[in-house]
Parts: structure tokens; sequence; C-alpha cells
């Protein structure tokens, strides 16, 4: 049987990403979301924030390090991985989340709605690397040609 790692999750950044660099030149953009869960205790329910530190390597994090501010809600799609250590005699270990996909989503923090210039510049940069459209279409946002003529707002390619 087959081992399996993979985590999902929609969260809201509790910091300023931060962008870095190896000793090799290869990026890493590091953050923190937290995720709310809510459980009744009592009569009441209540929300139960966890938090979870996330890492994105190379082109990917250099690019989405701009939009990827405090209070911004974003969907990763990854896997766990586990750093180990020794510090002062201690064994130590942190369990962090390595991005393979990240989604940004609604919400600025500001409060309103997200615009669609960074969330159009980041997925453009994600479609480029060939994250969505595996068959090199660049068909996005073209009009299906309404009765009138004018841009309906769909894409060609939808498929009902």
């Amino acid at each position: 049987m087959a081992d399996l790692n993979h985590v999902v999750l929609i969260g809201r950044l509790t910091r300023d990403a931060e962008l870095k660099y190896t000793a090799n030149g290869q990026a890493v953009c590091k953050f923190s979301i937290a995720v709310n869960r809510r459980k009744k205790s009592g009569d009441q329910w209540v929300d139960e924030a966890n938090f979870f530190d996330i890492v994105v390597w190379g082109r990917q994090g250099e690019s989405l390090n701009q939009y990827l501010v405090k209070g911004k809600t974003v969907g990763v799609d990854g896997e766990l991985r586990q750093d180990r250590w020794e510090q002062d005699g201690q064994n130590r270990s942190k369990v962090e989340i390595v991005a393979n996909n990240l989604q940004l989503l609604g919400g600025n923090p500001a409060g309103g709605q997200s615009s669609s210039v960074g969330q159009g510049g980041a997925y453009q940069e994600r479609r480029n690397e060939g994250n969505f459209d595996r068959g090199g279409s660049s068909r996005e946002g073209t009009s299906s040609g309404a009765q009138d003529g004018g841009d309906d707002g769909f894409a060609d390619d939808i498929p009902f």
C-alpha cells in the first residue's frame, strides 16, 4: 500500500510573506495562515484558530510574494514536511506545508473584494507555468460570440 501525504487548506495570512534565496539562488517564500474551525462548547459555537506555516519554492513563490499580504485569503494544496534539528542538546522538529499549488482567493486585507488585477496577474503567471492550461491555449476571456455580437463574458471552451 502506498503512503499518502496531501494537504488542502483555505485560510488567511497572519503576516506578510517573506521572500528569501538559498545559497544556490533558489527562491523560497514563507508565510503562515490561520484556519478557523467551529466547534460546540456547551450551548455556544466557538471558533478555534489553527496556524500553519507554508513554504512556496521557486518561480511561483517569487511571482506570488507581492500578493501574499496579511489578511489575504489563500487556498493551499501541498504536502507536509518535517524538519528535524538539534539545538542546545535538545532534538527539535517542525512541520511545514510545502505548497504545490497556491490560489489567491477573494478578500483584501482591507475587507473588500480582491482586485482582478492582483488575481489576474497571479493566475496568468501560474497559467504560463502550465498549472491551469495544459493544452497551451491562450483563449482566456475570449467571447463565445453572443447573438448580438457582444462579449458575454464566457470563454469558448466551457464544456457545457
